[in-house]
């Protein structure tokens, strides 16, 4: 499993409800939640964001409340991982069962910019900066995490 793409950059702290706001969550849709993802700090998030970019985010991302709402727009915007810092727990626990791969490496958040091209080797955890010709060492999923993400989510999973 790889993924590569274009970095999205944030900060610490990234709560679920700037994530996805509160006002949208009486959808079920799966898009028209990913249309609104990070609406509240980067209005230009869905207008930039490709099929398979990263984004990038600093210490506790994905604090707040425990919705999948959050993971599930992220996933649906386009992004194929998140790497940080640290992740909230909750955050952590609902992106696998929605099949968002993430990556916590402290290097990884701090070096990478915004706009880098990052490539992921999820098998050996091994991130590269291709613009900066770095790499950083992540802890790499085990089997069963693979799997989820690779079915599309844990329910999916469980269907094999």
């Amino acid at each position: 499993m790889n993924a590569q793409g274009k970095v999205h950059k944030y900060g610490d702290n990234v709560d679920t409800d700037v994530i996805i706001p509160a006002r949208y969550l009486n959808t079920a849709d799966h898009k028209e939640l990913a249309s609104h993802c990070m609406e509240d700090i980067d209005k230009e998030f869905t207008s930039k964001v490709k099929d398979g970019d990263i984004m990038v985010g600093g210490s506790n991302f994905g604090c707040g409340s425990s919705r999948e709402h959050a993971p599930i727009a992220i996933k649906n915007s386009g992004i194929s991982c998140v790497i940080a810092k640290t992740f909230a727990r909750i955050f952590f626990r609902n992106s696998i069962n929605i099949g968002l791969a993430i990556l916590e490496c402290p290097e990884a958040s701090e070096k990478i910019e915004n706009g880098d091209v990052v490539s992921i080797d999820f098998d050996t955890g091994i991130i590269t900066n291709v613009t900066k010709n770095e790499s950083y060492k992540a802890e790499p999923f085990p089997e069963f995490v693979k799997e989820i993400i690779k079915a599309d989510g844990l329910m999916n999973s469980l269907k094999k």
